[in-house]
């Protein structure tokens, strides 16, 4: 399955960059990008369960492709979203039901610095997120 635009382009910086530090810093930079959710937006019901820090998430459906917006109060965590955004925004129901969320981490040379409760919080975005595309 090829990867949409900004998941690509995500890849290649990554994968330019050789120290944990470099990607640190490229990881709060995709964090800063991320465009803020509207206060009306941030409620109970768009909350992700499942998450240590807080996460909201939205999403539409647009042409048979869905766009997902999303915002955290972490900055660490609000950059693995942005990446995970990156790389599932564009698919259909059906291509984001394929994500290999642990592959994509992988090949960004960022799965060594996922402790098991960010892993744990990235995996309930991404089950919100095939939720929302079943209803």
């Amino acid at each position: 399955m090829s990867l949409p635009l900004e998941a690509q382009a995500a890849l290649e910086a990554f994968q330019a960059v050789g120290s944990w530090e470099q990607r640190a810093r490229m990881l709060m930079q995709w964090g800063e990008r991320l465009p803020a959710l509207a206060d009306d937006e941030k409620i109970d019901a768009n909350r992700v369960q499942g998450c240590e820090s807080l996460v909201w998430l939205v999403g539409r459906l647009q042409d048979g492709h869905w766009q997902f917006a999303a915002s955290s109060e972490a900055r660490m965590i609000r950059g693995l979203v942005a990446l995970l955004l990156a790389r599932v925004n564009g698919l259909s129901a059906d291509q984001l039901q394929a994500v290999d969320l642990p592959d994509w981490f992988n090949q960004l040379g960022l799965s060594r610095q996922l402790s098991p409760s960010r892993s744990n919080g990235l995996n309930a975005v991404l089950q919100r997120m095939r939720d929302l595309t079943r209803t």
